[in-house]
């Protein structure tokens, strides 16, 4: 196996290093005590090409492959979650789901735009009432002639008040909604422009002030039948296919996290003194550095296991969901152990780590709480579950 990187892969690393090195780490402190979300950096990273890093060029992107996904995803978590979270939600969740389920049509009028960075889109699965347990959502969407109609409520959403296009769940059969059977539910392409579509930011949020987070209702919202995701009744899969690639930007995302927790760690315990030596000379500082690097290396080999699998176009739903259970439990314990290691510095947001700290809590929730995915491996390991694959797979790289 060659962990060599290629021209391609350092490019783009570096090209997302670069970046948002100069144009965010030295507004983010402020963006995040104000939790403003900066609308600037969407045509920015549109022009850099990030917004459809690994959408082939025949559809608008810039024909990268997956790990060129990953590295931009650690590369602008490094400097905050906010950032990564805008490629989770547009390319992970919504694009990719439409580049391997969506119709020609659809990646004509969605899919280009949305990889030029002219339309934004997102994603709406979790509902008030429903989050790990997806099949508990009460959205509906009723067939009415040549057209649906949906309505219900969507919460937590990232991009929620920024988003021109929503990926949405919902039930297309009712019986099947009363018994909770997942073949009951389809999945829609959503614009905000619908009529009786409305969306609100979520205030009073604990990590990712810099984001936009939100929600929103969908009252009798008109959906022309062709914008249908896959066929009536595919939703679920559908929507779990898109997690799959949600989890891969998650997992790179954590682990730039990771080494932001490291770095930070390593200049304060090279700087700061007590009992007259560098805090780094204390052994139990030194632990929890050595624990934050072999994480951050660990996290690094499953993602790239992962987005290697996607660029081969083999079913990848275990390994990364391994590689996102993993890195984000231990980037929230890299973060917990960096503001230790800062003492009552890490508890000034002079210093980042505190707002890395709140941001990694969020990541051991959101696409599956740490609790979901150990149960998932679990079941793989006692043969609960099985790796068949779905109807639709990412077409393999270059391919």
């Amino acid at each position: 196996m060659n962990f060599d990187l290629n021209d391609e892969h350092l490019l783009i690393e570096q090209t997302a290093r670069e970046w948002a090195a100069r144009e965010v780490a030295p507004r983010i402190q402020q963006l995040d005590r104000t939790h403003t979300f900066d609308r600037a950096l969407l045509p920015k990273m549109a022009a850099l090409g990030l917004l459809g890093v690994c959408v082939p060029a025949k559809y608008g992107g810039a024909g990268m492959d997956y790990i060129s996904l990953g590295l931009a995803c650690e590369e602008l978590e490094y400097v905050d979650t906010s950032l990564r979270v805008i490629l989770s939600v547009h390319v992970g969740l919504n694009s990719l789901t439409l580049l391997s389920w969506g119709t020609d049509a659809q990646k004509q009028k969605y899919l280009v735009p949305q990889a030029q960075g002219s339309l934004i889109g997102s994603y709406g699965l979790t509902e008030p009432a429903a989050g790990s347990d997806a099949r508990g959502i009460q959205t509906t969407a009723e067939k009415r002639g040549d057209r649906y109609v949906l309505n219900g409520e969507k919460m937590w959403i990232s991009l929620a008040d920024v988003a021109d296009t929503f990926l949405v769940i919902g039930w297309t059969d009712h019986a099947k909604k009363k018994l909770k059977d997942p073949s009951g539910l389809s999945a829609f392409i959503v614009e905000r422009a619908f009529k009786g579509f409305s969306s609100g930011t979520l205030t009073q949020k604990w990590g990712i002030l810099a984001g936009n987070t939100g929600f929103f209702k969908m009252d009798n919202v008109e959906v022309p039948e062709e914008n249908l995701v896959g066929r009536q009744g595919e939703g679920f899969k559908i929507a779990m296919f898109a997690l799959d690639q949600g989890r891969l930007t998650v997992a790179a995302g954590a682990t730039g996290l990771l080494r932001a927790c490291r770095d930070a760690s390593v200049r304060y315990a090279n700087d700061r003194k007590a009992f007259g030596v560098e805090i780094g000379q204390h052994q139990l500082v030194k632990e929890m550095i050595a624990q934050m690097e072999s994480d951050y290396q660990a996290s690094r080999l499953l993602w790239f296991r992962s987005a290697w699998l996607k660029n081969e176009g083999r079913r990848n739903t275990r390994e990364t969901g391994l590689a996102k259970w993993f890195a984000t439990v231990a980037s929230e314990r890299a973060a917990s152990d960096a503001v230790q290691i800062h003492g009552a510095n890490g508890y000034s947001d002079e210093y980042p780590v505190g707002r890395f700290y709140r941001n990694a809590k969020g990541a051991v929730i959101y696409e599956g709480t740490r609790e979901i995915h150990k149960l998932m491996q679990a079941d793989y390991v006692l043969g609960y579950r099985s790796d068949k694959p779905l109807r639709c797979e990412l077409p393999a790289y270059g391919k």
